[in-house]
């Protein structure tokens, strides 16, 4: 129990650092995309932090099994380095005696990493689409940022406004360039342009003060006319999410009612990684070996790479189910059964190994070598 409660306590401690610092990667990296994302008026300044927070959400799942595969392999690396195994197997325990300690800390995790993966990453990803398709819906207008051109949904407009006042309902010094094919184009500048609604469901962008350009540059029949009231239809679309939910943020009971290649690759990169991550646990204790002699960072090395390796794996099934290449039913189990396979075979070699190697053991054959050089009468007044 004293080693359980020990054993318990590293590996939080590493687990907490592990943690941190790989969701601090990762919330940095989402908050300089996104940011350059709002810089660039694609999303909403003001929706910025909710899309951090989503995003980051998108990430748990992977930044878990990482922080439990890590932890477990630093432990017992850790053990290994300060002699600690030696005395584990003096004292006539097995490596195997560390699999349910080892368990015990890394099933929740492991029931974390299915639950964010099967309902909260879907969830987080369809708020995310929600804000962005609400933005992406909304009335021309709102959607320039002052001191930026920027089309509008129709593609047949430019929109440009020095500044705004009362959040975005009145823009100051606007300029509107519309494309009208045949017949040239429209340019309308304006000191001060708001957004009113018709009563009807309709929405008019109204100009206040302004000069209107119509027709085609160069041409005798081009116009120019001054208005005090000008009022320009806006082409608005209710921001409802419909069926254009990416297949990703979708709920996992929608997935499993209906049956198609895509449906069936997602939800299978949904199970795959509670599956993963309990998988890299068991194979982070005979994976932790390590010279004493010798340094550690080989064994992180060759953790991140087994990590990666797995995942990309992982991905080349869901791509075989998405092109029809392999049915669910037989793409799911084969890779982890493999895997599961070379677990018990690198248990079975260290144990081997260990046996082989065991201090009592070492001490016997010693005993029997320095035996073997002197007189058998010798010998057996020793023996006796």
């Amino acid at each position: 129990m004293i080693f359980h409660r020990a054993l318990h306590r590293e590996l939080a401690s590493a687990a907490g650092a592990t943690f941190t610092v790989l969701f601090t990667v990762c919330v940095t990296w989402t908050l300089i995309a996104i940011l350059g994302r709002a810089a660039g008026g694609r999303v909403a300044s003001g929706d910025v932090v909710a899309l951090i927070a989503f995003q980051s959400l998108n990430y748990l799942p992977t930044v878990l099994i990482l922080t439990s595969f890590i932890s477990v392999l630093v432990a017992i690396t850790r053990s290994y380095r300060d002699s600690e195994m030696v005395v584990w197997f003096a004292s006539g325990q097995s490596l195997l005696a560390w699999i349910r300690p080892v368990l015990t800390f890394g099933l929740p995790l492991v029931l974390l990493v299915g639950a964010v993966s099967l309902v909260v990453a879907p969830w987080a990803k369809m708020k995310s689409t929600e804000f962005i398709q609400r933005f992406e819906k909304r009335e021309d207008l709102k959607r320039v940022a002052p001191g930026q051109f920027r089309e509008s949904s129709s593609a047949d407009r430019v929109f440009f406004v020095e500044g705004s006042t009362n959040g975005s309902t009145v823009v100051q010094n606007v300029f509107v360039n519309t494309d009208q094919g045949k017949d040239g184009k429209s340019i309308v500048v304006a000191r001060e342009g708001v957004i009113e609604a018709d009563g009807k469901g309709g929405q008019y962008l109204v100009l206040k003060n302004g000069r209107r350009y119509e027709g085609v540059p160069g041409q005798a029949d081009f116009q120019s006319m001054e208005f005090e009231r000008y009022s320009m239809r806006v082409a608005t679309t209710v921001p409802v999410l419909g069926a254009d939910v990416p297949l990703d943020a979708q709920s996992t009971p929608t997935l499993l009612a209906v049956k198609n290649q895509y449906t069936r690759s997602e939800l299978l990169s949904r199970i795959s990684q509670p599956i993963v991550c309990l998988l890299l646990i068991l194979l982070a204790i005979p994976l932790g070996f390590v010279n004493p002699r010798a340094g550690s960072s080989a064994n992180l090395i060759l953790a991140l790479l087994i990590f990666f390796t797995y995942n990309n794996l992982v991905k080349m099934v869901e791509a075989s189910v998405k092109r029809q290449k392999l049915d669910f039913a037989m793409a799911w189990w084969p890779l982890h059964l493999i895997v599961a396979l070379i677990i018990l075979a690198l248990f079975a070699w260290r144990l081997n190994v260990n046996h082989h190697y065991h201090p009592l053991v070492l001490f016997n054959a010693w005993k029997r070598r320095r035996l073997k050089r002197k007189t058998p009468q010798a010998a057996m007044v020793e023996t006796r």
